[in-house]
């Protein structure tokens, strides 16, 4: 299994605040700006980031927090044969991921993905 990053998602109706606080206090840049996504990364190593969502575009769910892994339909299989709660289908979104919804057993909510080339 290929992880190539984990990163906290911090749901917000405040994400212009939200970013500002992590960009003047921390020194995170801005990697990205969707408006209801915001992804920052920290200059000196850019896989530390942190995601702000003020409600995610397609789900019907936030998640806690993104793994990236280099295949999310093995994943996705896996899950589905250990009967795990799949809370969004596997899917490929306009803005270049693919990605699914699994619940851990607290029912935290894991937005598991990869980037589309």
């Amino acid at each position: 299994m290929n992880i190539r990053r984990v990163v906290p998602d911090i749901t917000t109706d405040r994400i212009e605040a939200t970013r500002d606080f992590y960009t003047d206090l921390f020194g995170f840049n801005i990697a990205m700006d969707m408006g209801w996504y915001v992804c920052l990364a920290s200059p000196s190593n850019p896989t530390a980031q942190i995601q702000l969502i003020r409600g995610d575009a397609a789900a019907n769910a936030n998640g806690a927090i993104s793994i990236e892994v280099a295949d999310p339909d093995a994943i996705h299989a896996t899950a589905t044969a250990a009967g795990a709660e799949i809370v969004y289908p596997l899917t490929n979104e306009p803005w270049g991921v693919r990605r699914f919804f699994v619940k851990d057993p607290n029912g935290v909510t894991i937005n598991v993905m990869r980037h589309i080339e």
